[in-house]
């Protein structure tokens, strides 16, 4: 069986701040940070080499969903250099000079925003990501709504600057700088917005280190996968880009998947909400607008933006990771994945996937297609997530609560929960405690303590066993308290 390579073109090559530059001898698995740094484009940092900093954060035209071009923020220390051939980049150093300051860079100046400077470039590439958001002036009902809570007057979200972290001026200046940003004027980055983001190229090359190819069809990457069922298939990077980082893994191949159409659609239909493996996480956040309100709940509180602006559900469900914060959010929604290979795609319930640790039911020469939610939704959802940090956190325990509650009584539950095992789990002893029951506080307790059972947590350094398990049946009766606060108040 011949692979079908694409056709090797020209050596990869990219428009850096509004240059053409070559690819040259770099390694395969060279970062966008390290190949920018090894060629004099200095300002993005390495802060973790993990993306949990936003050091190295710079600026990528994708194309929306609109077919225009949306500044996108990225950590460049996890990006594989070869996976932006053919795209159009913009550092710190792209955005202006001392003497003609970006508006970002200048408002930063003026608020007093940077200090050692190590992590300004950093926040001005996110910063700048935010000022050139084409709805930034939203309706004063909007920001109303807002889930978040957190935006300034001139519609700046302040979210949008999470993932970067400073060190020594303090947040307040910039958030000052931020919220002090007038309209984006008619320049070149802003006009920029209104054409498509340049097309991706057909990649294929070599090096001592491996070889990188983007398969640009489904067909062609589950081929691929035939020949190579060990290669490593990249999206957002996000997982893969540590692995390289810090554990200085390689990989023979490598296989680019994030722009193969049958991957990235996300389509609400009468029956379903199907999600492709590789749409980001912030494009799942716009398009679905709440659609899937426990979804809305769970995304911002799924590690930063900028990690949000790569990261994949198919990558949080391929890694099989028992703290993953998506798989009890999607358990409690009674979710499907569908797999992919050169023979054909099957269906499973997610709650049958995960079947040890960081071990599933994804064959060798399968990929993660995409995820299936089935409607219509239950009326009462929640994402608890159980961390250190509010946000830009591993979780500690996550649960998930999916019930629908008629007349009083509890006619469904559903509650995904998240590392209290080696793996994602139902908690299904609860759910059949509640099934049934008025939806009472007597009835919770009950359940709660039942709660408390599931899963065989163990003691780490992020928690204790017996922590994990007083916060499972604590976010039961959070909910029921929460949930009777809101129907008092709007009663």
């Amino acid at each position: 069986m011949n692979t079908p390579e694409p056709t090797p073109g020209s050596e990869p090559s990219f428009t850096i701040n509004g240059a053409e530059r070559a690819f040259g001898r770099s390694a395969s698995h060279t970062t966008a940070l390290d190949w920018l740094r090894e060629n004099r484009l200095t300002g993005a940092k390495e802060g973790c080499a993990e993306g949990e900093c936003g050091a190295c954060a710079i600026l990528v035209a994708q194309t929306d969903r609109d077919g225009r071009t949306s500044w996108t923020a990225v950590n460049s220390c996890l990006v594989p250099m070869a996976a932006m051939d053919g795209q159009e980049l913009l550092t710190a150093e792209g955005l202006g000079t001392p003497e003609q300051m970006h508006p970002v860079q200048e408002a930063m100046a003026a608020a007093g925003g940077s200090q050692c400077g190590y992590c300004t470039p950093g926040f001005v590439c996110s910063m700048a990501s935010e000022f050139y958001r084409k709805d930034r002036e939203p309706a004063p009902e909007q920001l109303a709504e807002c889930s978040h809570g957190e935006h300034g007057p001139n519609g700046f979200d302040l979210h949008s600057l999470s993932g970067n972290l400073c060190r020594c001026t303090g947040y307040r200046p910039i958030r000052d700088a931020a919220y002090s940003l007038g309209e984006t004027t008619d320049e070149a980055f802003a006009r920029r917005r209104d054409e498509p983001a340049p097309a991706y190229p057909k990649t294929s090359f070599t090096r001592s280190d491996g070889r990188f190819i983007r398969a640009t069809t489904l067909a062609q990457a589950t081929a691929l996968l035939a020949e190579n069922p060990t290669a490593i298939l990249v999206a957002g990077s996000t997982d893969w880009g540590v692995e390289v980082n810090l554990r200085a893994r390689r990989a023979p191949l490598v296989i680019a998947i994030d722009r193969i159409p049958e991957l990235d659609s996300i389509v609400v239909g009468d029956e379903t909400v199907e999600i492709g493996a590789v749409a980001p996480l912030s494009e799942i956040e716009r398009v679905l607008a709440g659609k899937v309100p426990l979804l809305a709940q769970l995304i911002p509180q799924f590690a930063s933006r900028l990690i949000r602006n790569r990261a994949s559900l198919g990558g949080n469900l391929g890694t099989g990771s028992p703290i993953g914060d998506s798989p009890p959010a999607l358990l409690a929604l009674d979710a499907q994945i569908v797999l992919a290979a050169a023979g054909g795609e099957r269906v499973l319930p997610l709650s049958d996937y995960f079947t040890g640790y960081r071990a599933t039911l994804k064959e060798p020469g399968e990929l993660i297609k995409s995820v299936r939610i089935p409607l219509p939704l239950s009326n009462l959802t929640a994402f608890h997530k159980i961390a250190k940090r509010r946000f830009d956190d591993i979780s500690s325990v996550a649960v998930a609560f999916s019930l629908q509650i008629d007349d009083g009584v509890i006619t469904r539950a559903r509650i995904g929960l998240g590392g209290v095992a080696a793996t994602p789990l139902r908690a299904y002893a609860t759910e059949e405690a509640l099934a049934g029951q008025p939806w009472t506080r007597d009835t919770v307790k009950r359940a709660a303590a039942i709660l408390g059972g599931e899963g065989t947590p163990m003691s780490d350094h992020r928690a204790s066993a017996s922590y994990r398990s007083i916060m499972l049946s604590s976010a039961l009766i959070k909910l029921y308290t929460q949930n009777t606060m809101i129907l008092e108040a709007t009663s």
